[in-house]
């Protein structure tokens, strides 16, 4: 185990859940980074009060790439202690923060970090800071997931970014008995949840997804993911510049360019 003086961050609740993380971990793993490096090193930073997450993460990378080494990291000795107990060759836990310390037998930097739950109970103000730290940590390809979602996951949101810069943010919902997407505004970034107000791009594009869902409520009839298809193909054509194809949203998942809906400059 790494030993760090002085992590940098402050404890989280720790809240988890099996399964919780599910939507970000695929995410994760359809990214080209994961599939074309020999030995992805992939950190799973604040995992909580349970290392079932970091756990999940490495079954599902796995997959994908056999080589991947996952890295559990957190601020509370306790919480590492018990990833310890289940660590294994590919399956590292220990005690750090924002800093991203790696054990010394792996990589010098990450390939992909996620942070999930992390920052939403920081002030907005450190977000930034926070991301600097971590991005500092990336390989030159590497990118950082930052995101929230709810207790048991089926609203998700993230922020994509690589060392330099945000790139894009993501929604991911679970489409069957959906009201209107923006209720996923709850679990919006810490980045991005204060700005979700009338004249903000992240407000203007949540908006224009409600009114695209209400649209296409007719095709609700052939399934909920037809439904987001047409939905996601609308704010297209209506010029959001989502990325990404059917296969994705299909998934009840959509990425946009982060300078769509990125705050305004106060």
């Amino acid at each position: 185990m790494v030993t760090v003086k002085k992590p940098v961050g402050t404890v989280t609740r720790g809240t988890t859940n099996p399964n919780r993380l599910r939507r970000v971990d695929r995410y994760v793993a359809a990214l080209p980074v994961i599939r074309r490096t020999e030995t992805p090193v992939v950190v799973d930073l604040g995992f909580g009060a349970s290392p079932i997450t970091a756990v999940e993460l490495l079954s599902r990378l796995a997959k994908v790439n056999p080589r991947t080494h996952v890295v559990g990291i957190e601020i509370e000795r306790e919480r590492v202690e018990r990833g310890l107990a289940v660590a294994t060759d590919h399956l590292h836990f220990t005690h750090g923060g924002f800093e991203t310390p790696l054990p010394a037998a792996l990589a010098e930097k990450a390939h992909v970090i996620r942070a999930f739950n992390v920052l939403r109970q920081y002030d907005e103000s450190e977000v930034s800071e926070a991301w600097a730290r971590m991005q500092s940590r990336l390989t030159d390809d590497g990118l950082l997931i930052e995101g929230t979602c709810d207790e048991i996951g089926r609203l998700s949101t993230w922020i994509t970014l690589d060392n330099q810069k945000p790139l894009s943010l993501t929604i991911s919902i679970r489409l069957s008995g959906l009201d209107l997407p923006s209720k996923v505004a709850e679990r919006l970034p810490k980045a991005l949840i204060h700005h979700n107000q009338p004249g903000e791009p992240i407000y203007e594009f949540l908006q224009a997804l409600d009114g695209a869902w209400r649209t296409n409520a007719g095709l609700g009839s052939f399934g909920a993911d037809q439904r987001w298809v047409a939905c996601c193909s609308q704010l297209v054509e209506a010029g959001w510049p989502l990325t990404g194809d059917k296969r994705r949203w299909r998934l009840g998942e959509l990425t946009i360019d982060w300078a769509a809906v990125a705050p305004l400059l106060s």
